[in-house]
């Protein structure tokens, strides 16, 4: 990397031309540790960098505070934060790049529009309840949490700097007497036992936070910080104007003990059921010309009642009228300002101007549900646990399992449930997605695979997944089970009957990839303990032999096969980022590795005509094309839809779809990278809840189907995604 560059004279002028690659343009904003600068990476992504002061670059323990926040900051999820791009904390200036995330903070929207709304105050609460349980699930305590550090955006709110948090297994420890944080919102913890702060710690701050975005001031307020602690300490919280329905439970977060503070779970169990009067953070859809609005009095089908087990003909349904759909109102235009953290003691503060075109036309024609090309349907599964059916498509029908209920046959058309058969799900109440090998239908859950007719549901053979843990890979009219002991099983789908079983040349602990139906080979895949390779074995999945095994540079993961055989891998760092797409021509050895735009968190892939679209557990989406040499980025699009599931492609690759944890169906415009429209979200009894997955939706013609946690399955034309 290039070194940093001093240019000019002066404190404003000591920061330099580069950090590390990225060429540093306008000061954001500027605090007493650090300055933020916008960057934008070689692709053009736009980057917030946050550079540290000369003065303090040299103080170790500060340095080791800030590689403490680079950590920190990786490891939270991006869909409550800024995601870290790159980072260099033992540089001569040590410097972080996030994202650029378009949005105010709060303390700019109050002051500069006063108060939240009632509505608008219950949305934050949610949002950074959620944030804050997504942090400490991490293993992250924030211990500066406040106004300055809050990013109002189209997503929600993100919290960001975590320039004084602490990991809980961290060993770094604050100075005695050295007092960290922002007094109108430390919790009295941290002013009497900073050496004990934890994640309640968080969760008073928040109750400070929700004073201020109701009131405008704070909960403790004096031009004194010493008389601020004195009060945090010793004093009630001062609650006038807060609304009334929220005052008891901003009270309990202000509670003088931590114990006595309710978890963040339990405040969004307390906001139940949600707001969304004014779904501001819900990114306005973008309507394409020749759209119209969906016709007043469209109807959609709901199924209910379906029996949680029993094979045999469906239950009787009944078809409920929606209420006539809106008019979308024209949305103002938005002129947000990003918002990323300094270095001070209590947080620095940057902003940038963000506008949004927003422009809708209110005249244009109205269909009737007659003449849609494609009619809606939705079926409810009365499954538990909060989570979304998984489903898939085959013999002309959809096949849905419910968590913790049933697996269902539903009509593609019509959405009718033809039968309905018992299921067991994982353990966190996730549905495993259903299973079409030998002309029949199986599913995972409760330690075993059962298969069933799918045309009856009638029940088949099953086995036990004891052994086998959940790799297991569908392949044709063979069924391959992994076990932890590197052997690999292979069953005739149809009868359960074993075909063989032995462990793989050159493999310890293999795990199974894509299945290419044209040449019966299914690849395996092993990274070396240090990422230095990856062996990859490409199996026939009847007879086990070995066909091709070739190691391949740097710690890989096969997402999926093209049509001509070809494999697509990632390719990740050592800290669990993934910076690269790898083509691999499996018949003749070679490799074509095409470098991201900026390093990506766990993404999953889809593929079409070389063409790779990546999508990251936050909604990054990025899309390759690895045909050429050298590969070739054709778009990146920020959703900020949260947790996703898999993406899926339409027939034509023209579309791109993907769902949300709330349940939320979204798609794209794979040839110029823009989102064509989203569902609403769909959540069971208002509830959001964490299943280890999010099931992906099913494609199939012109027709999408999505899930939700609602227990819903319903049906979309694909083509007309703007009227969603």
């Amino acid at each position: 990397m290039p070194p940093l560059r001093e240019t000019g004279v002066g404190r404003d002028a000591e920061d330099p031309e580069y950090a590390g690659e990225y060429r540093l343009g306008a000061v954001l904003g500027s605090g007493g540790m650090g300055i933020v600068r916008l960057a934008r990476s070689a692709s053009g992504l736009r980057l917030a960098v946050k550079i540290v002061h000369s003065t303090y670059a040299s103080d170790p323990e500060f340095r080791a505070r800030f590689r403490q926040e680079v950590s920190a900051a990786r490891r939270v999820s991006g869909a409550f934060t800024a995601p870290v791009v790159d980072a260099d904390p033992d540089a001569p200036r040590p410097w972080m790049a996030t994202l650029y995330v378009p949005g105010p903070t709060l303390a700019e929207q109050v002051k500069r529009n006063g108060p939240l709304s009632p509505a608008e105050l219950r949305r934050l609460t949610a949002g950074l309840a959620e944030a804050l349980r997504d942090i400490h699930r991490a293993g992250v305590v924030h211990r500066d949490l406040k106004p300055g550090n809050v990013l109002l955006t189209d997503g929600g709110p993100k919290v960001i700097d975590f320039g004084i948090s602490r990991p809980a297994d961290s060993d770094l420890r604050t100075e005695t007497g050295k007092l960290i944080g922002s007094p109108p919102f430390m919790a009295p913890e941290q002013f009497q036992r900073p050496r004990q702060v934890g994640p309640a710690a968080d969760v008073f701050a928040l109750g400070s936070v929700l004073v201020h975005a109701a009131t405008g001031r704070g909960p403790f307020d004096s031009d004194s910080p010493y008389i601020v602690a004195y009060q945090v300490v010793h004093d009630e919280p001062d609650l006038t104007d807060v609304p009334q329905e929220l005052t008891p439970l901003v009270a309990r977060c202000l509670a003088k003990e931590p114990a006595e503070r309710p978890t963040p779970d339990e405040i969004m169990a307390a906001l139940l059921p949600p707001s969304y009067e004014a779904a501001a953070f819900i990114p306005a859809q973008r309507r394409a010309p020749s759209s119209v609005a969906p016709a007043e009095g469209s109807r959609d089908t709901d199924t209910r009642a379906l029996r949680a087990s029993g094979a045999g003909p469906g239950p009787a349904t009944e078809t409920v009228e929606a209420p006539p759909r809106p008019r979308r109102r024209r949305p103002l235009t938005v002129v947000a300002a990003a918002v990323l953290a300094a270095l001070t003691a209590g947080g620095v503060l940057l902003a940038v101007q963000h506008g949004r075109d927003g422009d809708r036309d209110e005249d244009r024609a109205q269909r009737t549900a007659a003449t849609r090309p494609l009619d809606s349907w939705r079926t409810s599964l009365p499954g538990t646990g909060g989570s979304a059916p998984a489903c898939a498509a085959g013999d002309g029908a959809l096949f849905c399992a419910a968590g913790g209920s049933a697996t269902a046959r539903l009509d593609a058309r019509t959405g009718k449930v033809s039968w309905s058969q018992p299921n067991r799900s994982a353990d966190d109440g996730t549905a495993a997605v259903p299973v079409f090998a030998g002309g029949l239908l199986g599913t995972a859950g409760d330690d075993r695979y059962a298969t069933v007719d799918p045309r009856t549901g009638k029940p088949g053979w099953s086995t036990g997944m004891s052994a086998y843990g959940a790799d297991l890979r569908p392949a044709g009219d063979t069924l391959l089970l992994g076990s932890p002991s590197g052997t690999v099983t292979a069953l005739d789908a149809a009868t359960g009957r074993r075909l063989w079983r032995h462990p793989l040349h050159g493999h310890t602990a293999p795990r199974l990839g894509p299945y290419d139906p044209a040449s019966g080979l299914v690849h395996v895949f092993e990274a070396e303990t240090y990422g230095t390779y990856t062996l990859v074995s490409s199996v026939r999945a009847k007879s086990g032999e070995v066909v091709h095994q070739r190691r391949l540079p740097g710690d890989l993961f096969p997402g999926a096969t093209g049509t001509d055989g070809t494999l697509y891998l990632t390719s990740q760092r050592r800290e669990g980022l993934t910076d690269a797409v790898a083509r691999y021509d499996v018949a003749r050895g070679t490799t074509n590795r095409v470098p991201l735009p900026f390093r990506m968190d766990g993404p999953r892939i889809a593929v079409h005509d070389g063409v790779v679209y990546l999508l990251g557990r936050t909604g990054a989406l990025v899309a390759v094309d690895t045909a050429v040499d050298g590969g070739r980025r054709l778009w990146q699009l920020e959703t900020a839809a949260g947790r996703v599931s898999p993406p899926v492609l339409s027939g034509d690759g023209s579309r791109l779809y993907f769902s949300t944890a709330d349940g939320r169906l979204l798609a794209v415009d794979t040839a110029r990278g823009v989102l064509l429209g989203q569902t609403g979200a769909r959540l069971r009894n208002g509830e959001l809840g964490f299943p280890a997955s999010v099931p992906a939706p099913v494609a199939t013609g012109d027709r999408v189907y999505g899930t939700a946690p609602d227990g819903s399955v319903f049906a979309l034309d694909g083509r007309d995604a703007a009227e969603w």
